[in-house]
């Protein structure tokens, strides 16, 4: 039977513990193997991850080296080496329920006017998060979608933008990113890369469905559970993760419809008003809070250099 998916998973330095049980719900899946083919990409691992991870099981299974660090150069790998005209991009601490391909695939033939989907996210804690950081397990994340959404809106409007944990993408959609990324390094600039949490390039992938007139959606049919280490609820990390998520998500506004962040003034109502806020508010949620400023002014510079470049 001829491929119809195409399961591409980007990793560097992958904890071994959470990728096996990443392969070992693949391995369990109930579409047929011979109905999907499975890309391991390994990112610039100190140890080349063709050696540690054996993938016999699936017939149409490859190892593929990307040299280039970052998440982006690793999903535009995915994308250039992928076959099948349904890609689903699953990180390398994701869990898919045993039916999600069978699910995406049964998405893909009754949904033709959406180019990108996925569902709900449930963690699963390594340890149990305190209770001050439930405020911020959007941005790990987390997500539980009760009902079929769709829309076709642009990203400040879009009630129904997909995750890239467990994103289900058409290769019509993917490709028109994958050439988009070719002459914009702002683009290519967005995604993780090392320690840094520079993000939404998820979002811009998904988004090239309402370019092309397709729509975006969100079903609960779809679940996995995504890990989650002890690291990921440690302040420091939260706090690097908001600024990280602020300055990606006005960047992205500014590259695909020009919307710039507004510039900090030292002195105004609006300015006043938001340190009375932020007092009222406990040590932990006043350092997020300043991470988030710290973000959206992170991007107003650099969206300001990027203007004076004529970008």
């Amino acid at each position: 039977m001829p491929i119809e998916l195409s399961v591409i998973i980007c990793t560097h330095n992958p904890r071994c513990e959470y990728l096996l049980r990443v392969l070992t719900a693949l391995r369990g899946q109930t579409l047929s193997m011979s109905n999907w083919e499975l890309l391991l990409i390994d990112n610039a691992s100190g140890v080349k991850l063709a050696d540690e991870y054996d993938l016999s099981w699936h017939p149409c299974a490859r190892h593929i080296r990307e040299g280039a660090l970052g998440l982006t150069p690793a999903r535009l790998r995915g994308i250039s080496e992928a076959k099948a005209g349904l890609l689903v991009f699953v990180d390398d601490d994701n869990i898919l329920e045993l039916d999600y391909l069978e699910t995406a695939v049964d998405i893909c033939h009754r949904h033709s006017y959406l180019g990108a989907w996925s569902g709900t996210l449930v963690p699963e804690f390594e340890t149990p998060p305190p209770s001050w950081t439930e405020p911020f397990h959007s941005f790990l994340g987390i997500r539980v979608v009760p009902t079929e959404t769709w829309a076709r809106a642009p990203v400040s409007q879009n009630p129904a933008i997909p995750y890239g944990a467990g994103l289900c993408v058409r290769a019509e959609v993917a490709n028109a990113y994958a050439s988009a990324c070719v002459g914009d390094s702002r683009r290519r600039g967005l995604g993780r890369k090392g320690t840094n949490t520079v993000s939404a390039e998820d979002i811009d992938l998904a988004m090239f469905s309402c370019d092309m007139g397709l729509g975006t959606g969100l079903f609960p049919a779809l679940r996995l559970v995504h890990l989650m280490p002890r690291r990921r609820l440690e302040l420091d990390y939260l706090v690097r993760l908001a600024e990280g998520t602020d300055y990606s998500l006005f960047v992205l506004r500014y590259i695909r419809d020009g919307t710039i962040p507004p510039k900090r003034r030292r002195f105004s109502v609006g300015s006043f008003m938001k340190w009375m806020r932020r007092r009222r508010l406990c040590s932990a949620h006043r350092s997020i809070d300043k991470a988030c400023e710290r973000g959206a002014q992170a991007a107003f510079r650099q969206i300001v250099e990027w203007q004076a470049a004529g970008k």
